[in-house]
């Protein structure tokens, strides 16, 4: 009896040893499990908006993907893209995804920025009072009017392009109020001292529930524009780019987590972005805001072309010297390494263009 007992026992783990070797995809593993090596994290500091825009930091902090990657991600928050970048250029901060206006304005004055990856593409929009937004019929409509939007803010070059582009001088045809933030813009618009603002998501959604209306998304305007790259100082990236390369896989990772686990995904946005669970949701995954850590080279480009012919900033720079895709590239190539079969890593590198 005794020897068939054992018979058993030995058939069974024989099974399982069988079934855990073969068991088909590798599945991802979370930081928190298994930190790489056990090896002493290096500090690592990141300023963030609390928008679901910045979903990728969220993912990668909560999930324990910068831990994986040996990274100790410090997190830090910031109001408005030009504080974050000032933070940046001071070294108060490594890294940070604050627009894309912003960082191409603080480069065309001089400073030392460099774009080296992604996070948030479109996800900006135009609010107005219920009786206002029935007045916004197309870009036309906006003149004479007074809009208020947040200084350096993305959604606002988006903005100021399209009336370019329509053939409208927004220097002379209508009114432009910079505010320091997003609920800032809101309030104008409520209490009626200006007819429309432009923000960000979740404020958008926000806007909304407090009784306004979306009177566009910034994608119909511009569709696929780049909002949030990741920016350092070229210094610092010079110094320390392996950090910067690590950093990349983690948000890499983050990406998947984002696509595959919508729930888990609003619960930990919701612990940076202090609003409804319902608003985050449909803010992140209702089709105006798409988050890819892939930099977007010919985005960015793009978009230099757009906020010079907008006239918001004016410079002959070669923009594609700022711009780095090695460490993107170089990420991406450690990700597939450790999960080479991974349909979603395998995306990424199909789209990614050096």
């Amino acid at each position: 009896m005794k020897k068939r007992i054992l018979t058993i026992f030995i058939l069974l783990l024989t099974l399982s040893i069988l079934f855990s070797s073969c068991g088909g995809k590798k599945a991802q593993k979370t930081g928190l499990e298994n930190p790489k090596d056990k090896k002493e994290l290096k500090d690592f500091n990141v300023g963030y908006l609390a928008t679901p825009g910045h979903v990728l930091y969220f993912v990668a902090k909560e999930k324990g993907y910068f831990e994986e990657e040996g990274l100790n991600v410090n997190m830090f928050l910031f109001t408005n893209s030009g504080e974050g970048l000032n933070a940046i250029s001071s070294g108060k901060v490594d890294v940070g995804s604050f627009g894309t206006a912003a960082p191409l304005t603080f480069i065309s004055k001089g400073t030392d920025f460099v774009i080296f990856g992604g996070q948030q593409t479109e996800g900006h929009g135009i609010v107005a009072l219920p009786e206002k937004a029935q007045e916004f019929t197309d870009l036309n409509s906006f003149k004479g009017k007074t809009i208020a939007t947040v200084r350096l803010a993305t959604g606002d070059v988006i903005f100021r392009a399209a009336l370019t582009e329509a053939g409208i001088d927004w220097k002379n045809e209508l009114t432009i109020n910079e505010l320091d933030s997003p609920a800032a813009v809101i309030e104008a618009v409520k209490k009626g001292s200006v007819d429309a603002g432009i923000v960000w998501t979740p404020f958008i959604k926000l806007g909304e529930k407090q009784g306004l209306e979306i009177v566009k998304y910034s994608g119909e305007l511009v569709k696929m524009h780049t909002c949030c790259r990741q920016v350092a100082l070229s210094s610092n990236i010079k110094e320390n780019k392996e950090n910067f390369v690590k950093f990349m896989a983690a948000l890499i990772k983050a990406y998947k987590f984002y696509l595959e686990n919508q729930d888990e995904t609003v619960d930990i946005i919701s612990k940076y972005a202090k609003t409804d669970k319902d608003i985050i949701k449909e803010e992140t995954y209702g089709g105006h805001i798409y988050s890819i850590p892939d930099p977007d080279k010919e985005g960015v480009v793009k978009f230099w072309d757009l906020i010079n012919k907008s006239g918001y900033i004016t410079s002959d720079l070669n923009i594609e010297d700022y711009i780095d895709t090695s460490i993107y590239k170089l990420a991406l190539e450690d990700v597939l390494k450790e999960y080479p079969d991974d349909e979603v890593y395998k995306k990424l590198k199909a789209d990614f263009k050096e």
